[in-house]
């Protein structure tokens, strides 16, 4: 018996995946270049799909990601200092099929944020405007403050601050701790995490969501560095401002209509 058209004509959550890949690794959008940045995908609740090692963004295939248990990456989280020949051997027992490259370093940490409540999809990123702002001292500011009314709509009230750490296995239990104290602090998983001297990290329910916050960051940084240029500071949306656009009713209906 055939599944009803509705359901056949459905993308899986890979399609949907390597669709938000190529997306984000658009050479015209600046987001990620050669190998940079990563994404994934979660496909229940005991594997996930992430992109492998040295692969493009702007051309990935099925045949350049690879399948991980949650299982095996979660316990890093918790681990004392590690070699990198350890973790490698770990990352690569990681993979449901041994015939699967090697999944990115930077899947740790796509493990952990693939079992926060509501994210089904992450991408990493590498944007200029948003690294201007990183690879400055003003970097903090960018994170905790909001410019306008579009930019908390898509990337939350405001984004994680991760202050820079080596790739790796150190990064992802960093990120883990400040998602954490996020959390506990806004009651709410964020939207967008900002990684100094480094990137941006998207995560939503939807490959549209993941996309509407990198856009929506690197419109932001560009508008943050236009401001600065013009006065030397920013004009930002008070406290009161930003959680009033938050909490309105329309927003949310625009939120669901969109996506995101």
């Amino acid at each position: 018996m055939q599944p009803p058209a509705s359901l056949a004509s459905q993308p899986t959550p890979l399609e949907r995946l390597l669709g938000l890949s190529h997306q984000l690794g658009r050479e015209d959008r600046k987001l990620a270049i050669l190998g940079e940045g990563n994404t994934s995908a979660r496909l229940s609740d005991e594997t996930f799909v992430v992109k492998s090692s040295g692969s493009n963004l702007a051309t990935l295939s099925e045949s350049g990601v690879s399948e991980c248990r949650f299982e095996s990456l979660i316990p890093l989280l918790s681990a004392e200092a590690m070699t990198d020949v350890a973790i490698d051997e770990i990352l690569f027992a990681s993979r449901v099929s041994t015939d699967a490259k090697k999944p990115s370093v930077e899947a740790i940490f796509h493990a952990y944020l693939l079992t926060l409540p509501g994210v089904s999809f992450v991408g990493h990123t590498h944007p200029v405007a948003v690294n201007a702002l990183l690879c400055s001292a003003h970097a903090r500011t960018f994170a905790t403050r909001r410019l306008f009314p579009d930019e908390i709509v898509c990337c939350g009230v405001e984004s994680v601050f991760v202050p820079y750490t080596d790739p790796g296995l150190k990064l992802s239990q960093a990120i883990q701790s400040a998602v954490a104290d996020f959390i506990q602090r806004l009651s709410r998983p964020p939207r967008v995490i900002l990684l100094e001297n480094h990137g941006m990290i998207a995560l939503g329910a939807t490959p549209e969501a993941v996309l509407a916050a990198t856009l929506m960051a690197v419109k932001a940084a560009e508008i943050f560095l236009g401001a600065a240029a013009i006065s030397g500071e920013p004009q930002f949306l008070t406290s009161d401002q930003v959680e009033r656009i938050a909490g309105r009713p329309d927003e949310h209906y625009r939120q669901k209509a969109l996506g995101i």
